[in-house]
């Protein structure tokens, strides 16, 4: 057994490698046709461009790691199968069962490795491509600074604090904007408790105004409501709210934790933190599946169970928006939404390895 595992796992690695870099390959390549002249009209050089690309390898890598490990294990098994080495294998006594556990290791091996990408170079990696995307190509405004749980935007003399931004009904929580003259003194500071856009204005309501007077104090003035003269709109706080992919597993949930602490709903970052645990284990579910359809294929061959597990993981992504959409219904919770496809995929895959001729 040792020998055979030391054969699979070299055999899987090696296909593994292959498949995942063509998967790369390909992504990449289609991205660049789609995103080509984007950067021709924004006159990006070459260089950036470069970096654009060289920065988004370790996300799509993540990304392309559990249907480049199911493609490998189906075309490890039927390569063996088409050279009679699975028969030769039973004609031996050796359990195809047992031997497809160092499989299913090795792709926890896998697994292991997607997170530690996901959790130490992609946020890092992501957020520069990001921040080429929209600085240099989209060409906007790089003032906008998101925090942990709040929002920073610098302007030519203004400064905001937003303490929470509902980017989908267009409420800035806890505002607090800083106006500055020439030599960077406060002239003017407005806060209140709620500003809600009306389609031209933000309706600032409880609003307390604190005013450089010419004498050199300050003055304090209380209105219920006031319409800011700012030229921001909703869309300029849209664009610094940060990607899943650009936060760790920690960093989403602290954030998590301090939205739910300041009283909003936080169903959208705990569904995106549970999902950061699950993706990884894709590769897992996927190997168990991906066994016993490439041997349960007797006609067509390999190119037929490759069409089946390629079939297989489009399915799988499918059930997960489907569960991810239902998380963020809370319909669900958060935990189940993030892994019910993999609970799922993985009883039907446990389910056709009982049925696999052993």
């Amino acid at each position: 057994m040792r020998v055979l595992s030391k054969y699979l796992i070299s055999q899987f690695i090696k296909l593994f490698m292959v498949f995942e870099a063509v998967f790369l390959f390909l992504y990449l390549v289609i991205d660049f046709l789609q995103k080509v002249d984007n950067f021709i009209e924004a006159d990006v050089s070459e260089g950036l461009v470069t970096l654009y690309f060289l920065y988004k390898i370790p996300f799509v890598t993540v990304q392309m790691a559990p249907p480049a490990v199911a493609i490998a294990v189906i075309v490890m098994f039927s390569t063996m199968q088409n050279r009679n080495e699975v028969m030769a294998l039973k004609a031996c006594g050796v359990n195809l069962y047992k031997g497809s556990q160092t499989l299913v290791f090795a792709s926890l091996g896998v697994a292991a490795l997607t997170f530690f990408l996901s959790e130490i170079i992609v946020p890092m990696a992501s957020s520069r491509s990001h921040a080429i995307w929209y600085r240099d190509v989209e060409k906007r405004d790089p003032g906008l600074f998101y925090g942990s749980n709040q929002i920073w935007y610098k302007g030519s003399g203004w400064i905001y604090w937003i303490r929470h931004f509902d980017g989908k009904n267009q409420i800035m929580e806890n505002p607090v904007l800083y106006f500055f003259d020439d030599s960077f003194r406060l002239i003017k500071k407005i806060e209140g408790g709620r500003a809600v856009w009306d389609g031209r204005k933000w309706k600032l309501y409880e609003a307390a105004i604190m005013e450089l007077s010419e004498g050199g104090d300050y003055s304090v003035e209380t209105k219920e409501n006031l319409f800011l003269e700012i030229p921001e709109t909703p869309e300029s706080f849209v664009k610094g709210l940060k990607k899943p992919e650009e936060m760790s597993y920690w960093q989403l949930k602290r954030y998590a934790r301090e939205v739910h602490q300041e009283g909003y709903d936080n169903t959208k970052y705990l569904v995106d933190m549970n999902i950061k645990t699950a993706f990884p284990f894709i590769s897992v579910v996927l190997v168990i599946m991906g066994i016993p359809i490439a041997l349960g294929v007797k006609r067509g061959g390999t190119p037929l169970a490759i069409s089946i597990g390629i079939g297989v993981c489009f399915l799988y992504i499918l059930t997960l928006g489907l569960s991810r959409s239902l998380g963020l219904m809370s319909v669900l919770p958060p935990v189940l939404s993030a892994w019910l496809s993999n609970l799922v995929f993985s009883f039907a895959g446990i389910y056709l390895m009982m049925r696999m001729e052993r």
